[in-house]
C-alpha cells in the first residue's frame, strides 16, 4: 500500500490518528506536522498536576506505540495553507508536501481578550511553555491572580493558584454561576460554593472592560467600574479553531472542520478531522453536527477517522456504523473531583438528583424528552463512582432509540 497521509497536528490526535492509522491497515507514508517543537503530550496536567509542581513537565509526554516509529515527524513548523484540489499542504517553512489522504488535527487554541491595556502578566494554559510560564508567576510571594473565564480550565487555575499559596484569587464572569453552561444551575451553585469555602473569590455577572498599568499588568477593570489588583491574570474565555489554513476549499468551517457521521469532511471523502477541531452529527442525541472538547475525543474520533480513510484510499467497505461516541469529561478542582458521562449540556432543562444531596457530593442525571442522555458527579470518590455506575445506562438508551 503505496502513497503519503499527512496529519497535520502532532498532539494527542495527531498521535493517536498515526497509530489508528496503522492499526487500519496504513503501510505507506504518514508524516505528522506540528507547530509546537515537542513531542506529543498530555495537555489536561498542565492546569492542574504539572502547574502545582506535583508532576513534572516530562511526566506529559505520551509514549508513541511500536507500529509508528517509521512516521515522519515536522514539528517546530505549522501547515500554513491546504490546496484540496491539488492534494497538498504547505507548511510554514514554505515545503510543500503532497497527499493521498489528509487528517485534519490541528485542535483548538485560547482565546484572548481584546481589551486596552498591557499584555505583560496575562497568560492563558494551553501548552508546555504556558504552564512553564504561569508557574514561574505563580511562584511570586504574595501574589494577586485575577482569573477571567469561570470554565474547566478557569476553575482548575483557580484551584491551584490557591494551593500554591496565592494571596489572592478572584475569578470573574459575566455568568452568575461557574461553568453553568455545561452543568446547570444545581451543580454550578455547589461548585461555588466549594471554591468559596477554599478561598477563591468570584466576581460574577460582569465582564472585562480593560486592564490597568504601564508595561505591565496591576489590575483588571470590570464592566460596573470595578477594578480588582492582579499581579498576573489567566484567561480561559474559550477557544478558537485552528481552521485558517483551511480557508478557500470550500469547507464549512463555521466552528471547526464540518464533518459527515465518519468524520470525512464534507465534500472531500479524503480528508477527515479528529479531537476537537472536528464538528460531527451524533446519532446517540440528534443530527446537530457539534464539536466536543473532552480529552477522550482525540482517541476516539481518531479510531474511526482512520478507518474512514483508509477504506476510502484503499477502497474497502465503508465503515458500516455512524460515530456515536459516549463522550466522557472529569475536571480536578481542589480536593474534589467533577466526571460526566454523556451530554449532559443537552439535558439542562430537567435535572434530577440521582444520589446525594444538592448541598453535598451529588449525582445529578440530565434528561431529554424524559430519557437520560448524561450524569454529572461532583465530589469525592462515591459520587464519581456513582456516574460510572450511569455509563452502561445511558448506552443501553441509545441502543433503545428508535
Amino acid at each position: 500500500m503505496n502513497g503519503r497521509i499527512v496529519v497535520a497536528g502532532a498532539s494527542l490526535g495527531g498521535l493517536r490518528a498515526a497509530e489508528q492509522l496503522r492499526a487500519a491497515g496504513w503501510t505507506g507514508t504518514i508524516t505528522l506536522v506540528g507547530d509546537e517543537p515537542y513531542m506529543p503530550y498530555n495537555r489536561p496536567p498542565l492546569s492542574k498536576e504539572v502547574l502545582a509542581g506535583r508532576a513534572s513537565f516530562a511526566s506529559v509526554a505520551l509514549k508513541p506505540k511500536a507500529a509508528v516509529a517509521d512516521v515522519e515527524w515536522r514539528l517546530g513548523t505549522p501547515v500554513t495553507k491546504a490546496r484540496l484540489a491539488e492534494r497538498s499542504v504547505e507548511l510554514g517553512d514554505g515545503e510543500a508536501l503532497t497527499y493521498d489522504g489528509l487528517v485534519v488535527a490541528t485542535g483548538m487554541r485560547p482565546r484572548r481578550l481584546r481589551c486596552p491595556g498591557p499584555l505583560a502578566g496575562r497568560h492563558t494554559v494551553r501548552t508546555i511553555d504556558d504552564a512553564r510560564a504561569l508557574r514561574r508567576e505563580l511562584a511570586r510571594p504574595h501574589v494577586r491572580v485575577v482569573v477571567v473565564g469561570a470554565g474547566f480550565i478557569g476553575c482548575e487555575a483557580a484551584a491551584t493558584a490557591v494551593e500554591l499559596g496565592a494571596a489572592e484569587v478572584t475569578v470573574v464572569d459575566p455568568l452568575p454561576l461557574p461553568m453553568a453552561g455545561p452543568l446547570g444551575d444545581m451543580l454550578a451553585a455547589n461548585l461555588l460554593r466549594r471554591h468559596r469555602e477554599r478561598g477563591v473569590r468570584f466576581a460574577l455577572g460582569s465582564g472585562v472592560a480593560a486592564f490597568t498599568g504601564a508595561s505591565r499588568v496591576t489590575g483588571v477593570v470590570l464592566g460596573d467600574g470595578t477594578t480588582l489588583p492582579a499581579d498576573v491574570v489567566v484567561e480561559s474565555v474559550g477557544s478558537v479553531a485552528n481552521t485558517e489554513w483551511l480557508d478557500g476549499n470550500d469547507l464549512d468551517l463555521t466552528d471547526g472542520l464540518l464533518t459527515d457521521e465518519h468524520l470525512r469532511a464534507v465534500g472531500h471523502p479524503e480528508v477527515v478531522a479528529v479531537g476537537d477541531v472536528a464538528r460531527f452529527p451524533n446519532p446517540r442525541h440528534d443530527d446537530i453536527p457539534r464539536r466536543v472538547e473532552h480529552w477522550s475525543m482525540p482517541t476516539e474520533t481518531a479510531r474511526h477517522a482512520a478507518r474512514a480513510l483508509v477504506a476510502r484510499l484503499t477502497g474497502a467497505a465503508a465503515e458500516p456504523a455512524p460515530f456515536a461516541p459516549l463522550p466522557a469529561f472529569w475536571s480536578d478542582q481542589h480536593d474534589f473531583r467533577l466526571q460526566s458521562f454523556g451530554a449532559p449540556g443537552l439535558g439542562k432543562a430537567d435535572v434530577r438528583v440521582l444520589e446525594g444531596d444538592p448541598d453535598g457530593d451529588l449525582l445529578a442525571g440530565y434528561h431529554t424528552e424524559g430519557r437520560l442522555v448524561g450524569v454529572v458527579a461532583l465530589g469525592g470518590r462515591a459520587a464519581v463512582a456513582g456516574a460510572a455506575r450511569y455509563r452502561a445506562r445511558l448506552s443501553q438508551e441509545f441502543a433503545r432509540t428508535p
